[in-house]
C-alpha cells in the first residue's frame, strides 16, 4: 500500500466543496437571522447572549486549527505520545482561566482584553499590547492558512494559492455578515468535523492492523509510548516539566489574555456560563488532543517498516498525515474529501476567530476613541470593511509564515515569543498593587526584546538531535523507493543557516526548550517591571480600584460565594451575583429581559 498514488475523486470534491458551502451557508443563516440588530455588542459578542456549550465547542476550535489535524499526528509519528502530557496543561489552564481572569474581565464588562490596560496603566499600554496581538495574530493565521495548504497541496493536488484564497473568501463572507455568532455556530460544526476524519484514520487504521490492540502494541516496540520523561533539563525539547510547565503557562497566555478567546467567554450571558465552558472546552482539548496522537501511532503502526518521508514519498513532515489519508481511504469515494474538510474546517475555525477578534479589538481601541459619535450603521459598515481587510492580511502573511518551519512547533512559538510577556504584563498589574505604567512599560519591553531574541536564535539555529530526541524509523520494508521525488516549490523555507556555522549560544540559550518561552517572558517582565516600578515610587500612586485587581472571592466562586473580608469590596455577598443573572456589560441593551440563571 505504501507508495501509491491516488487522487480526488469526483465524490472528495463534491464532499470538500458541499462542507465548505455549509459552513459559509451557516455564517449567512445567522447574518439574515439577525439582521434588524447591527449594533456593536451584537457583531463582536453576540450581543452577549451564548450558552456554555456552543461556546465551549468554539473555544476548542479556534486554536485546535488545521495545524492540529496536520501536525499533531506527525508530531506523534516523529516523537512519540510525550505530546499526550499536555492534557494536564489543559487542566491547569482551565482552572487558572476560568478562576483569576474571567472572572476580572466579565465583572469590568469590556469588549477588548486589552482595554484592562488602559484601566489598570495608561492608554499607550494599552495600544502597544493591542499592536502586539495584530502582529501576533496576523503573523499565526497566516501559518494556519498555508501549512495545511501546503500539506494537502503536496498529496491532493489542489492547487495551493486557489486553497488559500477560497479560504480567506470564505471566512470574510461569514465573519462580515454574521460577526461572532456566525464565528461560534460555524465552530461548532468545524469541530465536529474534525473530529469525524480522526476517527474515520483511526477506524480504517484499526481495520487494516487487525484492531486498536496491535497499533498500541506497535507504538510501544517502536518506542512512541514512551512519555514521561522527568529529566529537569530546560533545553530538552519534549520533558514532562517542559510540557506540565511551561506549556500550562503558554496555554494560559493563549485562553486569558488572547482577544480570540476572551471574547467569547465574555459573550457568555452569565459568569457561571463563562466559567463552565472553559471546563468544558478543557474535556473538548482533551478529546481532540487523544484522537489527533492516536491518529499519529496509527500511522506508526502503518508505516513502521517504510517510512515515507525517508522513503521520498513525501518532502515534508506535515505531509505525512495527507499522506495517509489518500493511501488508505481513497477507496472510499468521500472520505478523503471529509477529511480535507477536516483540516480546512480547522483552518476556517482559527481564522474566521482571528479576523473577529482583530476587528474588535481595532474598533474598540483605535476607531471608537477617536471617533465617538460613530451611529450603529456606521460602526457596522466600519465592521464589515476591517473583516475584509484583515482577512486579506493574513491570507497575505501566509507568504511570511511559510519560513517558520515545522507547522506545530512554529505556531506555539510564536505564542510563546508574544503571550509570554503580554502575559507577564497583564499578572504584574492584577496581582501587585506596586506596579506603575512606567515599570510595566519597562518590564515589557525587556520581557519582550529577551524572549524574541532566545526565539528568533532558536529559528535561526535549532536544537540538536539530542536535545529534540526524535524516534527511529526506517525504510527498510519498502519495496519502491521514491529517491526522485522532487520537493514542490512551494515547500516551506526554514530560517535555518545554510553553513555548518553554529555560534556558541546555538546549543544553549538558543536551544532552550520552545515551550519555556512563554515562561520566561513572562518571569522577566514581572520581575523587572517590579524593580522598575518600586524604584521610581509605584507605592505612591493613586489609589486604584479593587475592580481591577484578582479578588480571592473571584477564585473560590463558581456556584456560590464566601463573603469578602475586605470592606471595599463592591460586589454583592450572594450566590446570586456569582452565578450571574446577567452580563453587565449587556444590561444596557436588553433591560427589560429577563436572563435565565445558570
Amino acid at each position: 500500500m505504501v507508495g501509491t498514488e491516488a487522487t480526488f475523486s469526483v465524490w472528495d470534491y463534491v464532499v470538500f466543496v458541499g462542507i465548505i458551502l455549509l459552513a459559509a451557508g451557516l455564517g449567512l443563516f445567522q447574518a439574515l437571522r439577525g439582521r434588524r440588530d447591527t449594533s456593536r455588542a451584537e457583531f463582536l459578542l453576540g450581543g452577549r447572549q451564548m450558552t456554555a456549550v456552543p461556546v465551549a465547542m468554539s473555544l476548542t476550535a479556534s486554536f485546535m486549527s488545521g495545524i492540529t489535524v496536520i501536525g499533531t499526528p506527525a508530531e506523534a509519528y516523529r516523537f512519540g505520545a510525550a505530546f499526550w502530557l499536555f492534557g494536564f496543561s489543559y487542566a491547569i489552564m482551565s482552572a487558572i482561566t476560568a478562576e483569576i481572569f474571567v472572572p476580572l474581565f466579565y465583572r469590568l464588562a469590556i469588549t477588548s482584553a486589552y482595554e484592562y490596560l488602559e484601566r489598570r496603566y495608561s492608554r499607550p499600554i494599552r495600544l502597544l499590547g493591542t499592536s502586539m496581538y495584530i502582529i501576533q495574530t496576523a503573523l499565526y493565521t497566516g501559518l494556519v492558512i498555508y501549512a495545511p495548504a501546503l500539506a494537502l497541496n503536496q498529496v491532493t493536488g489542489l492547487n495551493l494559492w486557489g486553497v488559500l484564497v477560497a479560504t480567506g473568501v470564505v471566512c470574510i463572507i461569514y465573519c462580515t455578515l454574521g460577526g461572532l455568532k456566525a464565528v461560534i455556530w460555524t465552530d461548532v460544526l468545524q469541530m465536529v468535523i474534525m473530529l469525524a476524519g480522526f476517527v474515520a484514520v483511526i477506524g480504517r487504521g484499526a481495520v487494516l492492523q487487525g484492531g486498536l490492540t496491535n497499533i498500541w502494541e506497535d507504538a510501544r516496540q517502536g518506542g512512541r509510548l514512551e512519555a514521561f520523561d522527568f529529566d529537569p533539563n530546560p533545553l530538552k525539547r519534549h520533558t514532562f516539566w517542559t510540557i506540565t510547565v511551561g506549556g500550562s503557562i503558554m496555554w494560559v497566555s493563549i485562553y486569558s489574555i488572547n482577544q480570540s478567546q476572551v471574547q467569547r467567554y465574555i459573550s457568555c450571558k452569565t459568569l457561571g456560563h463563562a466559567k463552565l465552558s472553559l471546563y468544558l472546552n478543557m474535556v473538548g482539548l482533551w478529546i481532540t488532543v487523544s484522537l489527533a496522537m492516536f491518529s499519529g501511532l496509527t500511522m506508526f503502526s502503518i508505516y513502521k517498516n517504510c517510512d515515507p518521508l525517508g522513503n521520498g514519498d513525501v518532502s515534508t513532515s506535515d505531509g505525512l498525515l495527507p499522506y495517509l489519508v489518500m493511501d488508505i481511504l481513497a477507496i472510499y469515494p468521500g472520505v478523503p474529501g471529509l477529511f480535507v474538510a477536516a483540516a480546512y474546517s480547522g483552518t476556517l475555525s482559527t481564522v474566521s476567530s482571528s479576523i473577529n477578534a482583530l476587528v474588535a479589538v481595532t474598533v474598540e481601541d483605535f476607531v471608537v476613541p477617536l471617533c465617538k459619535n460613530l451611529t450603529d450603521k456606521q460602526v457596522a459598515w466600519m465592521n464589515m470593511g476591517l473583516s475584509v481587510f484583515f482577512g486579506a492580511l493574513c491570507i497575505g502573511m501566509a507568504g511570511v509564515a511559510s519560513m517558520m518551519g515545522s507547522v506545530l512547533q512554529a505556531a506555539l512559538s510564536i505564542f510563546g515569543m508574544i503571550s509570554g510577556p503580554l502575559l507577564g504584563l497583564y499578572l504584574l498589574g492584577m496581582l501587585f498593587r506596586t506596579s506603575n505604567s512606567i515599570g510595566a512599560l519597562t518590564g515589557m519591553i525587556i520581557g519582550l526584546a529577551l524572549t524574541l531574541w532566545v526565539g528568533i536564535g532558536g529559528q535561526l539555529y535549532p536544537p540538536t538531535s539530542e536535545m529534540t530526541n526524535p524516534l527511529p524509523l526506517t525504510t527498510a520494508g519498502c519495496t519502491t523507493p521514491n529517491y526522485t521525488t522532487p520537493v514542490p516549490s512551494t515547500s516551506p523555507v526554514t530560517l535555518t543557516q545554510p553553513s555548518n556555522y553554529r555560534p556558541d549560544l546555538a546549543d544553549s540559550w538558543y536551544s532552550l526548550s520552545y515551550l519555556y518561552l512563554a515562561v520566561f517572558g513572562m518571569l522577566i517582565t514581572i520581575v523587572s517591571g517590579l524593580l522598575v516600578s518600586i524604584v521610581t515610587g509605584g507605592c505612591k500612586q493613586e489609589k486604584l480600584s479593587s475592580d481591577l485587581f484578582v479578588r480571592r472571592s473571584d477564585m473560590i466562586c463558581f456556584r456560590w460565594c464566601r463573603k469578602s473580608e475586605a470592606s471595599d469590596v463592591r460586589e454583592k455577598d450572594s450566590p446570586e451575583f456569582c452565578v450571574g443573572t446577567d452580563n453587565p456589560a449587556f444590561t444596557e441593551l436588553k433591560d427589560a429581559e429577563a436572563v435565565t440563571h445558570f
